[in-house]
């Protein structure tokens, strides 16, 4: 028996020590499905323009930015796997909303250089953010922050830090270390997380108005951490509800979606037409 517990124990701590290892692996997905770009804006038919951007420790960025009629311009931070070219039906879908969209890859994905981090991940941010404002000279006032699933961590960590017109958080997580508590019960994740990524927190301290979009059937981040998150919103704050897995709702329930985008962007008040 004891030599039973032995080996359970030594079986247990390999897996703990592969998981605590192994983690920046399982979070960062740019080859999935692949790291080459498989499209441009163009095969959407919609106009964009390169953009190349320097983060502050030095690492290349890229991204595209397309313009639209409207005032409005949504800078996209996206999810843990891909790249911008898996973006295109969103898009599409913003830019009929009248946004133009920057939208970046994060170090070590797609034809950006560097390897991601967390830390790594929210300086490529803050390089989108000071591309938006200083180099297109975009006032805060006319920029909406978006972020989709870890994108939503980042986007929420920036918008706690400027002052953009708004921010939307879809599909998002309250953070790593309670999603990994939930997805890996029989593990002490709290304990071995080296990321945070906390969503919850970084909304706590947004002073821009928030909207909170998140599928009842999320089967990755379920409901209660959009709940929590919008519990977590100490200023105005509106809840979409999509339906449709983790990873398809926007697509699935797009005509709710857009609506509701539609509603929110309304709702943070007109601005003069651009010349």
């Amino acid at each position: 028996m004891l030599k039973l517990l032995l080996a359970a124990f030594v079986a247990y701590a390999v897996v703990v020590a592969f998981m605590y290892f192994s983690q920046q692996r399982m979070l960062y997905l740019p080859t999935v499905p692949e790291r080459a770009l498989r499209a441009t804006p163009d095969d959407a038919g919609l106009p964009y323009r390169d953009v190349t951007l320097q983060t502050e420790d030095g690492v290349r960025l890229h991204g595209w930015f397309v313009p639209a009629a409207g005032p409005r311009v949504l800078l996209f931070f996206h999810g843990n796997a891909g790249n911008v070219s898996h973006r295109l039906e969103s898009l599409r879908l913003f830019h009929e909303l009248g946004m133009s969209v920057l939208i970046i890859d994060y170090r070590g994905y797609g034809e950006s250089g560097g390897t991601p981090t967390e830390q790594g991940t929210y300086l490529d941010a803050d390089a989108a953010w000071r591309h938006l404002t200083q180099t297109l000279d975009v006032a805060p006032e006319r920029i909406v922050v978006f972020g989709r699933s870890l994108g939503a961590a980042v986007a929420a960590w920036l918008a706690a830090r400027v002052q953009p017109a708004g921010l939307i958080v879809e599909s998002a997580f309250t953070s790593v270390p309670d999603l990994g508590q939930e997805l890996y019960p029989w593990l002490p994740v709290r304990w071995l997380s080296r990321f945070d990524y906390a969503t919850s927190e970084y909304v706590a301290k947004v002073r821009c108005p928030v909207l909170v979009v998140h599928s009842r059937d999320d089967e990755i981040a379920p409901f209660r951490h959009a709940e929590r998150i919008l519990g977590a919103v100490r200023g105005p704050r509106t809840l979409l509800v999509l339906e449709g897995s983790h990873n398809e709702a926007h697509v699935l329930s797009e005509r709710r979606y857009a609506a509701g985008l539609r509603e929110f962007l309304e709702s943070l008040g007109a601005l003069p037409e651009l010349p």
